[in-house]
């Protein structure tokens, strides 16, 4: 059986795959668990919870509340507000547990589950195993006043502004002309209400969520539309958010696209300026472009590598107390200020360095060359036999020889797909696509089901 929690907690399809009665399971097994781990204060505990705006999070929620109600719990209620809000708001109001319901940047019709401990950090693996573990067993009901209460949190977005624009340490954005693609998502006004506040001067685009239009045609995985108002409107910067914002891409003047490891590049700089790069260490996944380790080697840094997901890079910032960390998806760590990845935090600080530097976008950006990228996603095959299978890793291994420093090699399964992504950087497009169709057919014959 197949794991239920994927890299960034458990999703599918809501009321198919993520029905009701999974979320309050799920629900109940998270508070029995987190409660024998010691990571429930005895007496009340209380938890955050908070949801993008698809139609589907409504009943999620209900479903999610019940469960950790029922289960002894008190509730505090955020409604739609970003991912990285509610980590923020667990630690700031010294929740023990928080609840966002949202599948990121997935299609309307997707839902997700994600789970916060005790200062707003996402669970070990072992914790997730364990709540896997006790879904659906026989247990001791509280009654009376034992039950958990359940009250909605009128100010919490206002803290979670506050939180935003205090993180600029006085900085202003005075003038500078902004795009906010906030993809009919979850900060649909937070992101508008803090760059606004900090004095810039905004164009939200996409920022009218009901339900039905989340991530549909917009926001960071669709950028067509923030590219062409950027265009048109004569913008120094353009931000693209996705459903839940905890990731951010820009866009800068021309219009071309910053990726997340430009967007690490420039702030990793800033920050070794400022003497506040802990180790002269930037913390990245192994899917980040090559051009990236290149670019921070010219300027002191190193690149820590980790698995794929925003989880594994902030295990490595936090067992080592690195500053900065992120993925080329845009999911960006900023460790002063949050714990996991926050979309408008990101660009909020991306146009302060800009303001600081007095630079375009395009010319801070220019501090990294994009070595060209292949990626093929090889479906129909076993993806759990991609790292055993003696053909594969042969021909892996011929194929990062014919490269050598020029380039590399990753065969990686998915963790939220039945897919296998072959990827392959070199100094040509020509080169990278040749190997990449190459890896892939060997792939698909050796691995198929």
């Amino acid at each position: 059986m197949a794991r239920l929690f994927g890299t960034d907690g458990v999703r599918g399809t809501a009321n198919v795959e993520l029905t009701a009665e999974l979320a309050l399971d799920l629900s109940v097994a998270a508070a029995h668990v987190l409660g024998e781990a010691g990571a429930l204060k005895s007496g009340r505990p209380f938890a955050i919870v908070g949801r993008d705006p698809r139609a589907s999070g409504e009943f999620l929620e209900a479903a999610v509340v019940a469960g950790l109600a029922s289960a002894g719990i008190d509730v505090t209620l955020v409604d739609v507000v970003p991912t990285p809000a509610v980590a923020f708001l667990v630690d700031e109001l010294n929740a023990d547990l928080g609840v966002m319901i949202s599948a990121s940047h997935n299609p309307m019709q997707d839902n997700g589950i994600k789970f916060f401990s005790r200062g707003g950090v996402k669970l070990d693996d072992y914790l997730e195993d364990a709540i896997e573990a006790r879904m659906g067993e026989h247990w001791e009901r509280p009654y009376g006043d034992r039950v958990g209460r359940v009250r909605p949190d009128g100010q919490a977005v206002r803290k979670y502004i506050d939180h935003l624009t205090g993180s600029l340490a006085g900085a202003r954005l005075d003038g500078l002309r902004v795009v906010l693609d906030c993809a009919n998502g979850a900060a649909s006004r937070t992101a508008v209400d803090a760059f606004t506040e900090l004095g810039a001067e905004v164009t939200a685009i996409h920022n009218a969520p009901d339900g039905i239009n989340i991530n549909d045609g917009c926001g960071s995985t669709h950028m067509e539309s923030l590219v062409e108002k950027v265009r048109q409107t004569g913008a120094d910067l353009g931000i693209a958010l996705d459903g839940d914002a905890d990731r951010c891409l820009a866009v800068d003047h021309e219009g071309d696209i910053v990726d997340g490891d430009k967007i690490l590049a420039i702030l990793a700089i800033a920050l070794k300026e400022q003497h506040r790069l802990h180790a002269d260490t930037l913390v990245a996944t192994v899917m980040s472009n090559l051009g990236l380790i290149n670019a921070m080697r010219e300027h002191g840094i190193r690149v820590d590598q980790t698995k794929v997901g925003d989880r594994y890079v902030l295990e490595s910032m936090n067992a080592n107390g690195f500053a900065l960390g992120g993925e080329q998806s845009g999911h960006v760590i900023i460790n002063d200020y949050a714990n996991t990845g926050d979309g408008t935090l990101t660009g909020l600080h991306l146009a302060a360095r800009m303001v600081a530097t007095g630079k375009t976008l395009r010319e801070l950006a220019s501090v990294m060359t994009v070595l060209p990228q292949a990626l093929i996603n090889v479906r129909g095959v076993d993806k759990l036999r991609a790292g055993i299978d003696n053909d594969v890793n042969q021909a892996v291994s011929a194929a990062a020889q014919r490269l050598g420093d020029s380039g590399r090699v990753l065969l990686r399964p998915s963790g939220t797909e039945p897919v296998v992504r072959v990827m392959v950087e070199a100094e040509t497009q020509e080169l990278a696509d040749s190997i990449a169709g190459e890896l892939a057919d060997v792939v698909k014959h050796r691995l198929a089901l």
